[in-house]
């Protein structure tokens, strides 16, 4: 890859910086042989996950409609080469990025080069070189690739460049995983939507009115209308599940400290009062599985010595009580006792539920909720007084270290800047950083008289009321632990969202998903093959909200609006998935139950 040159540093204003880095993202394209012909938006439908079948030829389709396990038994047996596979998924993620924006670079010398050492180690010894030979893995751009930037969505970060490729990716690539395109992700990497100044918002391929999700949102939208079927995100607050959820693919957030997470850049790296983790997206259950399980078995404590050295498990764990078999205990959560979830999204558990309850593998327990709200009060922040509850302060601790080593804390601004050459908060960031009270004003100085101020995190958390937050979260997970042994459920089955995926620029609320962050559970979020706006049936109407409904809070009545702004139509073609979770370390277990659980619900493991 040629250096990066155009970058703030040397002088570049932040437009400036952000048409050069679209320029090399249509270089990377416009090399692809033979690339998919460019589309006139003005003929594109709202969802657009029918295109590539009018456009792509049949062989492509062929391959590029397959799953990742169908992928990695035709390139292990020869049948299909790794070359021919890699070129169908750079044309399709090629037309992805047309339809949705979501792909930053395309990756075709490095891509080609792997395949065809791929292709010569299969002809020269008869056999792959790992159980990955040859399947095209999508990339988030803040995970490291050595040679190429590392802008994590910031303009003036553009210009850093990997050393070395994430750990991650090296034990992928040993295991035979070829790279070829990365995507797109939110400012700061703290949104449930993604929208930056480098490239712009990325939409929903099934409805292009709605967001792709947060903020591995790039990997949603590629995955979702296929042009990739396995790629990597990031996770902190529901960055994977979200627009896995949105998209209608399988994502997966594992316990924390299990993969590998060395080699990714991140304004929050470093902190450890609620850890990211790395995790597949996939249109596949074993997908996710097989992701899981070849970097598990590499054994990669041995290299990130922080990791938790808890080998893959291949027992099974399900349904065992004093070496009898038993059924599966499901935890069901209705709703958070927060946020009220849209209909189509209490519609579909609904329907789940009702086929579990007939199965002779699976138990019901209805969940109640406790104290979910205290997840949501992490991340809804009202202002930076010292009497936040500890555990709010703990993910404020996130947001601010967010803004203070981003491009707009004292850090990045320098007093000699020029004001147009500064790079403003999308949107969404304003919406999460500097609308909040205190902080409202702090950032305002930042913003309008560049004058460096104290550290926030320095004023706002000394170290022992950072230790003091930290020991009531383990506190609250000791509580929840207690709550789980005497429930005696396996897993839960829980909305992934106060709804499907919302309309650009509305969605607020991480309840569903960053309760289980703070908890440090893994957590898998399914699609469950109904879309909003097709064939329901007639029990649904008994999920809308009633007509005298009085929200349960400001976050539900928020929900609620829009809702009634939208309705069904507002969020036609949206997809509609749920999510599993379970306990720490019990990843495996959790892979396995959904497993048992889609097939006892007549759900399909593939999408």
């Amino acid at each position: 890859m040629p250096p990066v040159t155009v970058t703030t540093a040397s002088g570049a204003t932040w437009q400036e910086v952000a048409a050069d880095r679209q320029r090399h993202r249509d270089v990377t394209i416009a090399s692809l042989e033979s690339p998919p012909p460019k589309l006139l938006t003005n003929d594109v439908p709202l969802n657009t996950t029918g295109i590539p079948k009018s456009v792509l030829t049949a062989e492509d389709l062929d391959i590029t409609e397959r799953n990742v396990e169908d992928l990695a038994s035709k390139l292990a047996s020869g049948e299909w080469s790794a070359k021919k596979v890699i070129q169908a998924f750079m044309r399709r993620a090629c037309l992805a990025q047309q339809l949705t924006n979501c792909v930053t670079e395309l990756l075709p010398e490095e891509a080609l080069k792997r395949a065809a050492e791929l292709d010569d180690h299969l002809a020269s010894t008869g056999k792959p070189v790992g159980p990955l030979h040859g399947v095209p893995i999508s990339v988030k751009e803040h995970i490291g690739i050595k040679g190429h930037d590392l802008n994590g969505g910031f303009v003036s970060w553009v210009g850093r460049v990997a050393e070395e490729d994430a750990l991650i990716l090296q034990i992928l690539r040993d295991a035979g995983a070829v790279f070829y395109v990365r995507t797109t992700q939110p400012q700061t990497l703290m949104h449930l939507e993604t929208s930056n100044n480098l490239y712009g918002t990325t939409v929903n391929p099934h409805n292009t009115t709605l967001t792709a999700g947060g903020s591995s949102g790039g990997e949603g939208a590629l995955v979702g209308i296929r042009g990739s079927v396995l790629g990597i995100g990031t996770d902190i607050g529901g960055s994977i599940r979200s627009p896995a959820a949105n998209n209608g693919v399988f994502g997966f957030k594992p316990t924390a400290l299990r993969l590998p997470v060395g080699g990714w850049t991140a304004t929050m790296a470093g902190s450890d009062h609620i850890v990211g983790t790395i995790g597949p997206l996939s249109t596949s259950l074993e997908g996710v599985s097989l992701f899981v399980r070849t970097i598990l078995r590499a054994r990669p404590w041995l290299r990130e010595p922080s990791l938790v050295p808890v080998p893959w498990k291949d027992e099974d764990q399900l349904g065992e009580e004093e070496g009898e078999r038993r059924k599966l205990r499901v935890g069901v959560i209705w709703d958070d006792g927060v946020v009220r979830p849209h209909p189509p999204v209490a519609a579909a558990l609904s329907r789940v539920v009702e086929k579990l309850k007939g199965s002779d593998e699976v138990e019901i327990v209805d969940w109640e909720c406790w104290e979910h709200n205290l997840a949501w009060e992490i991340i809804v922040c009202y202002g930076i007084p010292l009497h936040f509850r500890i555990l709010e302060r703990l993910m404020l601790c996130v947001w601010i270290q967010c803004y203070e080593f981003s491009e707009f804390g004292p850090n990045y601004i320098s007093l000699t800047e020029e004001p147009k050459k500064r790079r403003p908060f999308t949107p969404l960031g304003n919406h999460c950083y500097p609308y909040r009270n205190g902080f409202s004003s702090i950032t305002h100085t930042y913003e309008n008289t560049l004058r460096p101020c104290d550290s926030l995190l320095v004023n706002i958390f000394r170290i022992p009321t950072l230790w003091q937050a930290q020991q009531e979260r383990d506190a609250y997970r000791t509580s929840y632990a207690a709550l789980w042994n005497e429930r005696a459920v396996d897993v839960i089955l829980c909305p992934a969202g106060p709804g499907v995926a919302p309309k650009l620029g509305t969605a607020r609320y991480w309840g569903y998903t960053s309760q289980w962050n703070l908890l440090n559970y893994p957590a898998i979020v399914f699609p469950t093959g109904v879309k909003v706006g097709g064939t329901q049936e007639e029990g649904d109407k008994a999920h809308e909200y009633p007509a005298d409904y009085k929200p349960m809070s400001e976050a539900d009545g928020y929900n609620y609006g829009l809702w009634n702004e939208r309705g069904v139509e507002g969020y036609a073609g949206a997809p509609v998935s749920l999510q599993l979770v379970g306990r720490m370390y019990e990843d495996e277990k959790l892979l396995r139950a959904l497993k048992t659980l889609l097939n006892a619900a007549g759900l399909a493991n593939t999408c």
